[in-house]
């Protein structure tokens, strides 16, 4: 396993009283067994309360579906056995959808999130040999730099400061021969074409407990309506133009009204709530890998928009 460093003087750092320090005394603290390289509450900290309400909902383990292990095996470009013993960052591993297939793997898991998911990622994962865990940022990454064989962030540049300054960050830390994967919402008109971007400028300046409930209720009120007119393709597509839901309800059959009533509540919370939310195309992507002097570029719009990888 790959041993913290400060992200600032890039030091290596040492437990000491409950806390990482480092030779020249930076300090940093471990609150239930967590290290914290930034404030528990942040931009992100919607994103904790989500995760940490819906701990267990998107992991495979707990949907007994296979959704995510086959959205990580298309981005990665192999099956997930062929991870064991490489060392892989998760950058935005939120509650551990992904955490918990790259452990079962065998890699070497090195994982961290911006807000206080992180402490449900470590109750779903628990203590393991080859997992290791951080409350850390996308810009100050506490792993040196040219160190990993994988870099994975799925689900999160969109939701950072600047996208391309968070590809440059992780395309640091993959040592040369490495492999950076990754995915970002897609550029496209139709992102306007429903009132979702209206309901979120109102959602995203309320306290996440209160906007959370706001959702909560608004779920309550429309789920029954795009679950009743999921077959009839017209009443369908004229109900998602008004109404603030993020579902399913079309794509995956197979689940019970329940379970996308549950997955409403996250992803409607998810996709309202969320501080910063950019769009790239797939050539505004490609060009940011290009210009790092990724090789061997592969580009898909599919999953969360674009999904790209790259040898460094």
């Amino acid at each position: 396993m790959i041993d913290f460093i400060s992200p600032q003087s890039k030091e290596k750092l040492t437990a000491q009283n409950g806390k990482l320090v480092s030779p020249s005394g930076e300090s940093f603290p471990v609150i239930k067994g967590i290290p914290r390289f930034v404030p528990i509450d942040n931009y992100a900290s919607a994103f904790g309360l989500q995760w940490n309400t819906f701990s267990k909902t998107q992991l495979d383990s707990h949907s007994e579906l296979n959704i995510t292990n086959e959205r990580l095996e298309r981005c990665l470009g192999f099956q997930l056995n062929e991870l064991k013993g490489k060392t892989v960052l998760e950058v935005g591993c939120g509650a551990g959808r992904f955490t918990e297939l790259l452990v079962k793997s065998g890699a070497l898991v090195h994982s961290i999130d911006l807000s206080n998911a992180v402490e449900a990622n470590k109750l779903n994962i628990g203590d393991q040999p080859n997992y290791r865990i951080a409350q850390a940022g996308a810009y100050e990454i506490p792993f040196p730099d040219n160190a990993f064989d994988i870099v994975l962030c799925l689900g999160v540049i969109q939701h950072t400061p600047s996208s391309e300054k968070t590809i440059e960050s992780l395309w640091n830390k993959v040592r040369p021969g490495g492999m950076l994967a990754i995915d970002h919402y897609r550029w496209r008109l139709a992102y306007y074409g429903n009132m979702r971007w209206i309901y979120r400028e109102l959602f995203r300046k309320m306290k996440p407990e209160k906007s959370q409930r706001v959702i909560n209720k608004l779920v309550d009120i429309f789920f029954p309506m795009h679950w009743a007119t999921k077959d009839n393709k017209l009443l369908y597509w004229l109900l998602i133009r008004f109404t603030p839901l993020f579902e399913y309800v079309r794509e995956y059959p197979q689940l019970n009204k329940e379970v996308h009533k549950e997955w409403s509540r996250m992803d409607t919370y998810d996709g309202l709530t969320d501080y910063y939310k950019h769009l790239r195309t797939s050539a505004q992507i490609k060009r940011e890998l290009e210009k790092l002097g990724g090789k061997n570029i592969w580009i898909n719009e599919g999953g969360n928009g674009v999904e790209a990888r790259s040898v460094k």
